[in-house]
């Protein structure tokens, strides 16, 4: 080939594939109000989302994110229940995904967190008071439920809800 002859180029592009980055990670109580407002404490003032004990040093807050944005929440208290017989037991509230992101294996993933978590800090039964509506999920993530339904404030019926380690 000579220097008159023209060269042709032939240029291939290769799209990106994009591959979210997920992770469940520590956060503080205050970050999980922008979850829980909306998904379990909707019309109330943000206010409500603040719970007893959000801020004691041994409370642990998880978040679900995708590419950084927070989609899921759930938060553990070492906290026994009055009929409940555990050694270190830990109470898990304010689970929540954001509804958008429900039904995609984040709160069940955040569950297993929750469980792993109260393994490590020798917890030998984690427990819950369900949502009538999050029972079946419960149920699918090994626990059993305890005693009969009852009401919460203005939440509505729920029922106690346990997992032994």
């Amino acid at each position: 080939m000579n220097k008159s002859e023209a060269v042709s180029i032939q240029i291939v592009t290769i799209s990106s594939i994009f591959i979210p980055m997920e992770e469940i990670r520590e956060i503080t109580a205050s970050e999980t109000h922008s979850v829980r407002h909306p998904v379990l404490r909707t019309g109330k003032p943000v206010e409500t989302c603040i719970l007893p004990g959000d801020e004691d040093e041994d409370t642990i807050h998880l978040g679900y994110f995708i590419n950084c944005a927070l989609v899921g929440i759930a938060s553990l208290y070492p906290q026994s229940h009055p009929e409940l017989n555990a050694q270190n037991p830990y109470q898990l509230r304010g689970m929540a995904v954001l509804p958008h992101h429900q039904g995609h294996g984040y709160g069940e993933a955040l569950v297993r967190e929750c469980i792993e978590k109260t393994k490590i800090n020798h917890g030998d039964l984690l427990w819950c008071n369900a949502r009538i509506k999050a029972v079946p999920f419960y149920e699918k993530m090994g626990f059993d439920t305890f005693g009969p339904p009852f009401e919460i404030g203005d939440i509505g019926p729920h029922y106690v809800m346990y997992h032994k380690l």
